[in-house]
This record gives C-alpha cells, sequence and structure tokens, in this order.
C-alpha cells in the first residue's frame, strides 16, 4: 500500500510503497548531471526518508542512461565566469549535506546505478549501503581531469572500499572501471542486466524492509562507530547493541520461529 507520495522538485521523484522510500534522480536528459535544483531536491527528499518513521529501507536509482556524471559543469563554469573565488561553495553547501543526510538514515539505502557514475555521483553512489550495478555501468572519479582533488566523502569512502592503491589510481589516472571489475574489487554487491536493474534495486530494498530493522539499525551505528576503534570499544558496543537487541520483539519472535521451524515475521522493533 502506497503511504505517502511527492515529487520535491522536478528533478527528483518521490514515493514509499510497502516502506520502502523510492528516490529517483530525473534528469535524464543531462545524464542526472547535479545542478542547484537536483542537489536541493535531492537532499529534501534524503530528508524526508530519514524522518519517516514508515520507512523501513531506501532505494535511490536514476532515470535515463546515466546515474550520474556529477556536478553539472555548466552550471560550474556559470559559477566560475561570475566569482572564481566562491565557485566552489556548492560543496560545503550541497554535496556536504547531502552525504551527511545519506549518512544519517539509520534505515538500508540501496542505489541502482546505471551507465556513467562518476565524480559527485560516485561519491554519492559510495555513501549508500548496498550498491546494485547494472551490466553497462562504469565508474569513475573525474576530479584530477579538470584540476580538482575530491569531495562528497569519495577519497575515504573510495579507499575504503577497493584499498588506498586501487583509490589512488582512480583518482591520480583518471581511468574508469566497468561493473565486473567493480564487483571484483568490492564497490558494488552484484551486477544484473540493466533492464533488471531498477526492478531488482527496489526488490532488495523490499527484502530489507521486511527485515529486522532495529538489528539493521544497530549494524549500521557499529560499523561507522568501530571502523578505528579499539578492541574493547569494539566489545563494549557489540555487547550493549545485542543486550538491548536480546529484548527485542523481533530477536524473541525469531527465536520462537526458528524453534516452531516457521519464517519469522519482522515487525522492526
Amino acid at each position: 500500500m502506497t503511504t505517502d507520495t511527492e515529487v520535491p522538485t522536478a528533478a527528483i521523484s518521490y514515493a514509499v510503497d510497502e516502506n520502502v522510500a523510492a528516490i529517483v534522480l530525473d534528469r535524464p536528459g543531462a545524464s542526472n548531471a547535479l545542478d542547484r535544483v537536483l542537489k536541493e531536491g535531492l537532499l529534501e527528499a534524503l530528508t524526508r526518508a530519514g524522518s519517516d518513521p514508515a520507512v523501513r529501507a531506501v532505494a535511490l536509482t536514476a532515470s535515463g542512461r546515466n546515474f550520474c556524471v556529477g556536478q553539472d559543469l555548466a552550471e560550474h563554469v556559470a559559477a566560475l565566469r561570475a566569482d572564481p573565488a566562491h565557485a566552489m561553495d556548492t560543496v560545503a553547501e550541497h554535496y556536504n549535506p547531502i552525504v551527511l543526510a545519506l549518512n544519517a538514515i539509520e534505515v538500508p539505502v540501496v542505489v541502482g546505478i546505471n551507465g556513467a557514475c562518476v565524480g559527485a555521483g560516485l561519491g554519492i553512489a559510495l555513501a549508500a549501503d548496498i550498491r546494485v550495478a547494472g551490466c553497462g555501468a562504469k565508474f569513475g572519479t573525474a576530479f584530477c581531469g579538470i584540476g580538482l582533488a575530491s569531495d562528497s566523502g569519495l577519497s575515504a569512502s573510495l579507499a575504503r572500499l577497493v584499498g588506498q592503491g586501487r583509490a589512488t589510481g582512480l583518482f591520480l589516472l583518471g581511468d574508469t572501471i566497468d561493473a565486473d571489475t567493480a564487483q571484483a574489487w568490492g564497490l558494488v554487491h552484484r551486477v544484473v542486466p540493466d533492464a533488471d536493474l531498477a526492478a531488482e534495486t527496489v526488490a532488495v530494498a523490499r527484502r530489507l524492509a521486511a527485515g529486522p530493522t532495529a538489528a539493521f539499525k544497530a549494524v549500521k551505528r557499529l560499523l561507522t562507530a568501530n571502523a578505528d576503534a579499539e578492541l574493547p570499544e569494539v566489545l563494549a558496543r557489540e555487547a550493549e547493541a545485542q543486550r538491548l537487541l536480546g529484548a527485542s520483539t523481533d530477536h524473541i519472535g525469531a527465536v520462537e520461529a526458528f524453534v516452531a521451524k516457521q519464517r519469522p515475521t519482522f515487525m522492526g522493533s
């Protein structure tokens, strides 16, 4: 049953169905290049999804041939011509809030990647939890090719997923990698036919939305908090999470279902 449907901007579509918030980058004629309207609309949609208690998973996809080619260069050129000293203000004003909003969503976020996924588009994709790629997807950083370094958290997220050496090569050489290589390097979780991408992304999100939401939230918090923590801190956080989840409706019900040889139904609490 659809619980909410809204189009925050002309460049974003948003709908909630079966506890999944479906967000679509919808600027296909520009390969979903990130202009101000798209950036502001995406931030609004992510904030809305993150604050809606009915949402138990998020599916982020894109219309057209490409997921996102990064910053809209026409907009950027205009900003450079108008005021070069402030042309990069969009990083702090738009990209940082978008990545922080993605990171703040407590429920699982699944992104479906079609075609080109480069620059800030790659940064946005890597801020999600699960990445599904169409077989024709291509991944690249693109920043050094126009004399820039990195934004959207990519200097951390890319190295964390593929390793420092591979990340350095992708930045400095500006090479792109295909979907199969991205999967082999750990950048994406699965590769599917391009025609199946949108449906598969939503299917994964629905599977997660029907799962133990409280446990998923705890896993996300632990992975973030324990990334660089000392072992005693890791163990203490895990023990506290398990203590709380051990008394949850989902855990108790799942154990009872296992003993009864039944499939558990998770209520998200």
